[in-house]
């Protein structure tokens, strides 16, 4: 099995993932003299045949035409999106409490994306803290995601508005309709969550200027349908307004295919949250690098007396422990020692503070380890930067390599 003898290997690897070729004559530079065999120059060949790149005489204006029109056409796909965040990618970051901070939320929009602060349970003070910090690290344009049962909700959507936030983001349920008319009212864009077609077309009718689908492969809560699905049953007929995907997500070839059916671009969380400018702590992140995606599994309920809000995670012993405390949790209320409310609490109550642990403290074992399934896309700690220009390559490659083949 061949590995990556040099450095020189490896970068001609990396350019290759980004203009979709290489030169024969790079390849052959490219691997020391001790391999520059014919067997070692022909496994090396395969392994760029499998990862798309392909391998060409010489570089034509052909190819460097292919690659031009490849970019033009990502950026043209990509343009509703940019028009309608104000940046130069259309990859909105998934706000992720405890994660989604001033410090990734900038270093997104800093990086041509658009950064997103998980509000949460802040209080309005706090938010309005948060806003101010965001806003001391970046120039660029951000939005703030509000929970829609958050007691306090008017007062965090007129702490946005004070501020000048351009985007407010509406997720948890649909948007009251007051909440809908302050955010409108007060001049900036509203987003808000579609979980099904009807929905959609309710929130485009009610005034609504993006939507974001999210599949079931998204980390944290979670609805039941795949985005494959939802992008199919929404994107033939949400036309007149932006529509985001999210869900799953972890490479530029993907996220190219959504747009190409039509969606405007797409909503990362679980990459982002395990880059370099993410404050999670490095156990944290250490999780994602070693799972793999059938690692990150949506809580499971024993007994439908006794919901339980699906929240996809990473499987630990804070998952097994939780079964565990249903059972018990039923068992209780069986014979009567628990009336059915108490027993709802505790099984509620059981995460309560995880997933603080858990990214803060770097419990996890005992934490909720909230990831989608393209934790297993995750390799390594990579900048936002890294991320973003990965995501480009790899859509910009699939269009050379689709330019090539006609």
């Amino acid at each position: 099995m061949l590995d990556l003898p040099s450095d020189a290997a490896k970068s001609l690897i990396a350019q290759g993932e980004k203009c979709g070729y290489v030169t024969f004559e790079a390849v052959n530079a490219a691997l020391p003299p001790n391999l520059n065999t014919s067997s070692q120059i022909a496994e090396f060949l395969a392994l760029l045949h499998k990862m798309g790149i392909d391998v060409v005489d010489q570089v034509t204006p052909r190819n460097v035409d292919f690659t031009l029109k490849a970019e033009a056409e990502w950026a043209a796909l990509q343009a509703r999106g940019c028009a309608f965040l104000g940046t130069d990618m259309a990859i909105m970051g998934g706000a992720m409490s405890w994660v989604s901070e001033r410090h990734l939320v900038a270093a997104i929009s800093n990086a041509g994306g658009f950064g997103v602060i998980a509000c949460g349970s802040m209080t309005p003070a706090l938010l309005e803290a948060e806003i101010a910090a965001t806003q001391a690290m970046t120039q660029k344009p951000f939005g703030v995601n509000l929970i829609t049962m958050h007691p306090q909700l008017d007062d965090l959507i007129r702490a946005c508005l004070a501020a000048k936030v351009g985007h407010i983001v509406l997720a948890g349920g649909i948007p009251p309709g007051p909440a809908l008319r302050a955010v409108k009212d007060g001049g900036a864009k509203l987003i808000a969550f579609a979980p099904a077609l009807v929905l959609a077309k309710r929130l485009q009718k009610s005034g609504v200027d993006a939507l974001v689908i999210e599949g079931s492969e998204a980390g944290g809560h979670i609805g039941p349908v795949s985005l494959t699905v939802l992008a199919q049953e929404i994107l033939p007929h949400i036309r007149d307004i932006p529509v985001f995907v999210a869900g799953g997500l972890g490479r530029g070839e993907a996220i190219l295919g959504y747009l190409e059916m039509g969606a405007a671009g797409a909503q990362l969380g679980t990459r982002f949250a395990a880059s370099a400018e993410s404050i999670a702590h490095a156990n944290f992140k250490n999780a994602f690098i070693r799972a793999n995606a059938r690692d990150a599994i949506p809580s499971i309920q024993l007994d439908e007396r006794f919901p339980v809000i699906p929240v996809r995670g990473l499987v630990n012993e804070g998952t097994k422990k939780f079964l565990a405390h249903q059972a018990e949790t039923i068992q209780k209320f069986q014979a009567g020692e628990l009336d059915k409310t108490a027993a709802q609490l505790s099984i509620e109550h059981f995460w309560a503070g995880a997933l603080r642990r858990a990214v803060i403290d770097g419990d996890v074992e005992g934490g909720s380890v909230m990831a989608g399934q393209s934790v297993g896309m995750v390799t390594g700690i990579q900048s936002v930067a890294e991320i973003l220009a990965e995501l480009t390559s790899q859509a910009v490659a699939a269009l050379v390599a689709r330019a090539e083949r006609r």
